[in-house]
């Protein structure tokens, strides 16, 4: 019988009989190296047999795995994994490798975890080689569901290990499928579902920590690795094929609150990420946020505060209609959680504050011209204040915090480029708001813009003592244009902001406005207008009869304040002199006229002394003052201080008509009745083109100024001239205003005769006959000899 099995096996095919020679008598003595050799060089020499070695040696392990003969099994799949790497550069590979995938789903299969493990190594390691000739009918749903269960296994023992095990598994299915486009697309919803939420599973449950030592990585470690790598592949329309299954894992695990993990996840996601696509994160979060706008308030606030922590990731990447798309979409999100709410919970109000970080991070990653566009964007989404009702005051107070977030994130360097037009005119009407919130918010946006120096709390109360810590500079040329430009319109809307509330708070805030204005743009040239505006604060205080007591004192308190105020920053003694007697005669006799303000509920009770006309900022003394120092006071005599309600326009550029309807009133009998000039030059003639004096220094700025628009002090000026004309014509004497307009009444009649004459020339000439004007033609000049009117000299 023994000689007949010995023939028998000698009739089998060599393939065979190599393969049956690397399996030992004893299977505890593992594979037999020495045939194992032999049979890797026959399939060398042999490939064509290659595919036939792979069948046999899984027919034999499926034997085996069948009678639990668990070490013979390993030791054909350890043949396996030494034929693969020998001959991975045969053209005839692909047969082999549908064995070997049998073989490793046949030992997936089974209960033992030990073949479970061997299995997925054996796969890890086929998925790191690159075959030359791809398989387009191969699939690898099987090892994606296996490997994603191996990763929630709980098993007692060797729980961590078939963890790992799957996590690895994943990976390889990764690395073998997203490299080649022609085989199965991983991408897909199906996949994505098992392989998303496997790896977040057991990223939360451990510690997040990347382990250093590479021998003992940990499964939440090697699952974060695995997921950084999946992200970094993803191209821009696979992104959200991710991104979907991790919003769904942290929803139904209920991940949001805490938010801890929830802010690890993506952060993951945005550091592994293409940068050109982390916008697509940031969309999809809002859009995630847009589904949830029902969920509690602390889960909607967890999702805005991981988009606060996100956002700023994503800002260097978003330029242009990207940026403000972003910033449209936040602005949604606080619009809807304001309009479907009638009152603000204290949740409500966090979930708030957290897409206001989210879009005060943001735009703190953007350059500053952007992020005046960002402002500007923001302001134009304000309600206007005709719409009084509590949703769009809520609306406006909101809104106006989400641009006092961006504001104190800007760097202001020129006035100008900070407070465009189509910036500060709105933000001047939101000054007037009858909310107190509202305004206040206003002066925080001022005062976050106009504080270059960092003085903003050291001028937070009001004070007639020095500010030690006070830091200042001159302000720049371009700084006094926009001073002498928008000025005083800013100072206007200040005096409205004042009179519209007694509360210290909201008084504070303005006078914390002013002061930074004063301090940032004083000089020689603009402190008679900040004058003015200190004096307007006194008329508004003494004349307002529906001011209450305490109002009216608290009013007068800020006006010494700031008059001590200018005159240490401008360095006019004589000026600072005059408030320290103002502040002494008040120390003694109303000390309900000097800082701090007071309080009106618990002034209520208290009768305090209103008539002191004595002890109020004098007109002609501040004048006085700034010519004994040497200084221009026309300004500041001739002009009226600052009073309510008064209209502004800032930026406004006249017509051509108003223009000339200007020029006409300033050219008529009445407008100018202290000065004659006999200068009858053609300027004048010309539509729009008005004369202007140039300064005493003929340098660039001077002639830019000349060519300017007339600012805002120069129109009260005119407007002023124009009620002291009126007022001579009231109170003069006639035969004075004879004398004055008598020698322009000669002028337009000696033009008059003059334009009369030219006329009756015009109408002799022709009369004349044909003959004459022919011979008159040919004997007149050429046509650039011709000796022009004296009407169009210049």
């Amino acid at each position: 019988m023994f000689g007949c099995c010995g023939c028998c096996s000698a009739l089998r095919p060599r393939y065979k009989r190599l393969v049956d020679n690397i399996f030992p008598v004893n299977p505890e003595d593992g594979l037999v190296k020495s045939n194992m050799e032999k049979l890797t060089f026959y399939s060398l020499s042999s490939p064509d047999k290659l595919d036939r070695i792979g069948e046999y040696l899984y027919q034999k392990a499926t034997k085996d795995i069948n009678r639990k003969r668990y070490k013979l099994a390993e030791i054909a799949m350890e043949a396996m994994d030494l034929l693969l790497q020998a001959c991975h550069a045969q053209t005839t590979l692909n047969l082999f490798v549908e064995s070997f995938l049998r073989m490793v789903q046949k030992l997936l299969e089974d209960s033992n975890p030990n073949l479970k493990i061997m299995a997925t190594n054996s796969f890890v390691k086929f998925a790191n080689i690159n075959e030359d000739t791809p398989s387009y009918h191969r699939r690898y749903d099987f090892f994606i569901s296996k490997f994603s269960s191996m990763c929630h296994s709980d098993a007692a023992s060797l729980r961590d290990s078939l963890r790992l095990a799957g996590i690895k598994g994943l990976q390889g299915v990764i690395r073998k499928t997203v490299s080649d486009d022609l085989v199965e697309n991983i991408w897909e919803a199906q996949h994505m579902e098992k392989i998303v939420p496997s790896l977040l599973f057991n990223m939360q449950s451990g510690d997040l920590t990347p382990v250093e030592d590479a021998t003992n990585v940990t499964p939440p470690a090697l699952a974060e690795e695995v997921l950084r790598e999946l992200v970094g592949r993803a191209s821009f329309g696979h992104i959200r094929s991710v991104l979907k299954p991790l919003l769904t894992h942290l929803d139904r695990h209920e991940l949001w609150v805490p938010n801890t993990f929830a802010i690890h996840t993506f952060r993951i996601v945005m550091i592994s990420i293409q940068p050109q696509y982390s916008y697509t994160v940031v969309e999809t979060l809002m859009q995630h946020l847009d589904n949830n706008f029902k969920s509690s308030p602390k889960t909607r606030t967890s999702l805005a505060v991981v988009l606060s922590k996100i956002i700023a990731i994503a800002a260097g990447e978003s330029v242009g209609p990207s940026a403000l798309d972003i910033i449209n979409n936040l602005l949604t999100h606080l619009r809807t959680s304001v309009s479907t709410t009638s009152e603000i919970t204290p949740e409500e109000s966090q979930y708030q504050e957290a897409l206001i970080n989210a879009l005060g991070e943001f735009a703190n990653h953007h350059p500053d011209y952007q992020k005046i566009e960002i402002m500007l964007f923001i302001m134009n989404t304000v309600p206007d204040l005709s719409k009084k009702s509590k949703g769009d005051q809520m609306l406006q107070n909101i809104l106006l915090k989400s641009l006092l977030k961006v504001g104190t994130q800007y760097s202001t360097v020129s006035f100008e480029k900070a407070f465009p037009a189509s910036f500060l005119q709105p933000l001047l009407k939101m000054a007037r708001a009858p909310h107190d919130p509202t305004r206040m918010v206003v002066m925080q946006i001022f005062q976050a813009l106009l504080d270059r120096h960092q003085n903003e709390k050291v001028l937070s109360s009001v004070s007639v003592k020095p500010y030690p810590a006070l830091s200042q500079e001159p302000p720049s040329r371009s700084d006094i244009i926009f001073t002498h430009k928008y000025g005083a319109n800013i100072m206007q809307a200040l005096i409205d902001s004042m009179a519209l509330s007694d509360r210290v708070d909201a008084l504070s805030s303005s006078y914390n406005t002013a002061a930074l204005l004063i301090v940032e743009m004083s000089c020689n040239e603009t402190v008679q207008e900040f004058l003015l505006f200190i004096l307007g604060i006194q008329q508004v205080a003494s004349t307002t009869e529906t001011l209450g007591t305490v109002h009216k004192c608290n009013l007068h308190i800020i006006a010494i304040g700031l008059l001590v105020l200018i005159s240490r920053v401008s360095g006019i003694n004589n000026l600072l002199d005059y408030a320290q007697k103002i502040v002494d005669a008040r120390r003694e006799e109303a000390s309900h006229y000097l800082p701090p303000l007071l309080e009106p509920k618990k002034m209520a009770n208290k009768s305090l002394n209103l008539s002191l006309p004595h002890l109020a900022i004098d007109k002609l003394a501040l004048g006085e003052c700034l010519q004994n120092a040497g200084m221009d006071a026309q300004r500041l005599n001739t002009g009226a201080p600052y009073a309510l309600n008064q209209t502004d326009h800032p930026g406004h550029r006249h017509s051509w008509v108003e223009s000339v309807s200007n020029q006409l009133t300033q050219r008529n009998s009445s407008a100018d009745l202290t000065v004659y000039n006999g200068d009858v030059d053609s300027v004048s003639s010309s539509p729009g083109v008005c004369k202007k004096l140039l300064a005493p220094e003929f340098n660039f700025d001077a002639m830019k100024r000349a060519l300017a628009e007339p600012t805002e002090a120069a129109k009260r000026e005119l407007r002023e001239r124009q009620m002291q004309i009126v007022r001579t014509f009231r109170e003069g004497e006639f035969d004075d205003l004879m004398r004055r307009t008598e020698p322009k009444h000669d002028l337009i009649q000696n033009r008059l005769n003059e334009l009369f004459n030219s006329l009756a020339v015009e109408r002799q000439i022709t009369q004349s006959d044909t003959k004459a004007a022919q011979l008159q033609a040919s004997n007149e000049k050429p046509i650039y000899e011709t000796n022009f009117p004296e009407l169009f000299y210049y």
